[in-house]
């Protein structure tokens, strides 16, 4: 993986982020994601909501800025 980019884990169920061993135990409930990266590559923001864990319009970030999250793929 080049630059920043890394890997990080989440809880299917929740969407939020759990520790590898937790994605080790239960795999059919986590999922792996990359993030990061470089710049020049186009980078891109995306938004999350922090209770589900689902991707969100810019208008729902917005809208709902407390309990949504923006990360950058």
């Amino acid at each position: 993986m080049a630059g920043n980019e890394h890997e990080v884990n989440r809880s299917a169920r929740s969407g939020r982020f759990v520790k590898e061993s937790t994605a080790e135990r239960n795999p059919s409930t986590t999922t792996t994601e990359k993030v990061g990266g470089e710049k020049e590559r186009g980078d891109r923001e995306v938004n999350r909501s922090a209770s589900t864990g689902k991707f969100v319009t810019e208008t729902t970030a917005e809208l709902h800025s407390a309990t949504t999250e923006t990360q950058r793929l």
